[in-house]
């Protein structure tokens, strides 16, 4: 008995004890408190468990730019730690970070449905569905807040992210509501926290500080090696030929751009260049280019570079098939094998037959297809490589990977590339590559050019077909005001002049792109060196969101039509570099709403002003995309050109400036096609207008920094606002 007694007691305490355990593991206060350690000027990280997988930082385009961080300003942790909590309960490690009550959550990749996260569920997988859950080419895990901060869930792993969703028992419940009888009941209660979990032993968390959104974003840029520094050529109209277009076809092709007066610096050529295509040979075609060097080097006697459509996967037709086979998984794609390129041994392969066929004969750049894809397309989630990656590893990266090793060919020949990808992810700024789709909805496109603007990457709302005359125009003049400018011809076999009706509308749209070139190289600079997207969404401009409101101020914001705008999710306008509001226009659409920030904004063709911190409606004619310039804004733009070799010393450029008060502009130079500017080798100028005492503004042009040669000789100042 006294046994059993004694057993009795032991036993008891026991199930108290795991009763506890079981308790705690339930509970916020059972999860662990996040260590944070600053690793960069105002970035921090944590790690919960142990990491197992690749992560974003070793497959970054370049180190963390530390001196420009440092001169953002010293900034402080933007929340309270104790609060940032992690948890490994087998093989699922979670982690919660505080979310205000107001506060609300941008990013989470490139989507092409809304902006706002909050309040909804994403599940970020690398796939080819172009959805609005996560699954998208470019499934970043990383968010900002309008707080001014942003988080990167440092694991390559499939993730789910719950911003504001998800009400743990005891976190900070709201009112508990009666579906019945109260029509306040939500269906999602609002939630204090962004959790987020994936299958694996562990994960590291990093924070960027702001204090504003966009300094968060910047800080994130910087923090992977600053924005790519495209080459000039890069920023020209791109025209993509048909599938199985031979080097005739593309030559007259040309000529009939020369004819007809249209902008072209980039040729495209699509599967058909290479012997065999899906999987493909990299080999070229004899057939359809029996001399590529000679072709190439024509081409490029005429200024316009060439840009070579590839997949990854490898056909048995292909001159380094049998080389390559040892480094490949276990599956095949379109039965072709897909190299292991983690393997130093497949990057060497790939990277000395291009080099060899391709670079020394003068092929600019790369477009990337089906890095992403269905599942059914890739391969499947038990594959094998012989790195030991694991398969989801493969597919979350394998965009990044033919980033990184094609980019760094290019670096070792000194030459810049600008090229496509059709999957990303995150901290691959520094790669000069822009994502597209098969996915072709219009509206859809801006909203993905917002959105890539929070994540790290660029995006090309590229041109196929349309529905209708205005529809070519409306979707022409968007990709023009876009990070690249192309016309994708593979299937639709169109060119820029197959609406007879529009043809000078098309004409002006591809014309005004190469005027703002100056304007827009500086912003692809100040991307590179300051972390600044070129192209952003307007959830980034300074006080377009308003700050946290109050329960009052919230109530006062129901009766102002712009804060009911901006809360609306703005995802169709969007701002192209410091100071220009682009507002495409849709379809047959003759007016359109714009939302427009604090501050004076001026009408870019006329110079009027349109509005301050309000809601305007606008109404321009079919050959004029809405633009915006914010006071005080200067814009250097270059004379009419169709190719980008028109920039060169002593050209001259027309300076326009808005509003009636002074202001500044940088303009950036370098060589435009080299790494040198990693060297020094650039200059910056500084543009400003002054008032005199009689109240005339006068402008000026000074060379402020680098020895790169002066290339702005003649200057045109137009002050577009009467004083």
């Amino acid at each position: 008995m006294k046994f059993l007694k004694w057993l009795f007691i032991v036993l008891s305490v026991i199930w108290v004890n795991v009763c506890a355990y079981a308790l705690e593991n339930t509970s916020i206060k059972g999860m662990n408190v996040l260590d944070w350690q600053e690793i960069a000027p105002g970035v921090w990280s944590a790690q919960i468990g142990s990491i197992e997988s690749l992560t974003f930082r070793e497959m970054a385009g370049g180190e963390p730019k530390v001196d420009a961080m440092k001169a953002m300003g010293k900034v402080t942790f933007p929340f309270e730690q104790r609060l940032a909590r992690g948890q490994v309960v087998g093989q699922r490690t979670s982690v919660r970070l505080p979310l205000g009550i107001n506060e609300q959550v941008y990013g989470l990749g490139m989507q092409f449905k809304n902006m706002n996260r909050r309040g909804q569920v994403y599940h970020l997988r690398t796939d080819h569905y172009g959805g609005n859950l996560g699954r998208t080419h470019a499934p970043s895990p990383f968010y900002v807040t309008s707080d001014g901060y942003g988080v990167l869930f440092n694991t390559v792993k499939w993730i789910s992210v719950y911003p504001g969703v998800g009400n743990r028992k005891d976190s900070v419940l709201p009112p508990f509501r009666d579906r019945t009888t109260d029509p306040a009941w939500q269906a999602v209660p609002t939630s204090d926290a962004v959790e987020a979990s994936t299958h694996s032993a562990g994960m590291e968390i990093i924070v960027f500080a702001g204090p504003t959104t966009l300094d968060a974003v910047r800080r994130y840029n910087l923090y992977f090696g600053g924005g790519a520094m495209v080459p000039r050529w890069g920023l020209g109209f791109w025209h993509r030929v048909p599938t199985a277009a031979s080097d005739k076809e593309v030559t007259d092709e040309v000529d009939e751009f020369e004819k007809r007066d249209f902008p072209l610096d980039v040729i495209g050529l699509e599967p058909g260049w290479q012997s065999f295509a899906y999987p493909g040979s990299f080999d070229w075609s004899p057939k359809r280019f029996p001399d590529p060097k000679g072709f190439s080097q024509s081409m490029i006697d005429r200024g316009v570079r060439l840009n070579l459509w590839e997949n990854p996967y490898i056909s048995p037709e292909s001159s380094i098939f049998e080389a390559m086979k040892p480094y490949t998984g276990s599956h095949t794609v379109w039965l072709g094998e897909v190299p292991d390129y983690t393997l130093a041994e497949a990057r060497e392969l790939l990277t000395s037959h291009h080099q060899k066929n391709h670079l020394e004969i003068g092929i600019s750049g790369y477009k990337f297809d089906e890095v992403d894809g269905i599942d059914n397309w890739l391969w499947p989630d038990h594959a094998t490589f012989p790195s030991g990656t694991s398969a989801e590893d493969m597919r979350q990266t394998y965009g990044l990977q033919m980033q990184q090793m094609i980019t760094d060919m290019y670096r070792k020949t000194n030459t810049r590339t600008y090229g496509l990808v059709r999957g990303s992810n995150a901290g691959a700024s520094a790669y000069p590559f822009a994502i597209y789709s098969d996915y072709y909805n219009h509206e859809g496109f801006v909203t993905a050019l917002c959105n890539s603007s929070l994540s790290g990457v660029l995006w090309t709302p590229e041109i196929r077909s349309a529905r209708s005359d205005a529809d070519w125009v409306r979707r022409m003049q968007t990709v023009c005001f876009s990070p690249m400018a192309m016309l994708n011809a593979w299937a639709s076999k169109t060119k820029p002049w197959s609406r007879t009706k529009v043809d000078d509308e098309i004409r002006e749209a591809m014309k005004w792109r190469m005027r703002f070139l100056p304007y827009l190289y500086t912003a692809f600079a100040q991307y590179h060196f300051e972390g600044t997207p070129p192209f952003r969404a307007m959830v980034l401009e300074p006080g377009y969101i308003p700050a946290n409101d109050t329960k009052e101020q919230a109530l006062d914001d129901v009766k102002n039509p712009y804060a009911q705008a901006v809360r609306r999710d703005v995802t169709d306008q969007y701002m192209m570099g410091d100071v220009l509001l682009v507002a495409p226009m849709f379809g047959r659409q003759k007016e359109r709403t714009v939302v427009l920030p604090p501050g004076n904004w001026y009408d870019f063709y006329t110079g009027e002003l349109v509005g301050n911190g309000e809601v305007i409606q606008v109404e321009v004619e079919l050959d004029k995309i809405p633009l915006f310039v914010k006071d005080g804004g200067i814009i250097p733009l270059m004379k009419e050109a169709n190719n980008t070799r028109a920039w060169k010393k002593g050209v001259e450029l027309e300076v326009r400036c808005y509003g009636v008060k002074g202001g500044t502009a940088m303009v950036y130079d370098d060589d435009g096609t080299s790494f040198g500017y990693e060297n020094g080798e650039y200059s910056w100028y500084r543009l400003s207008t002054q008032k005199s005492d009689a109240g005339a503004l006068s402008g000026h042009l000074e060379q402020v920094s680098g020895d790169f040669p002066k290339t702005f000789e003649v200057v045109h100042w137009n002050f577009m606002t009467k004083q």
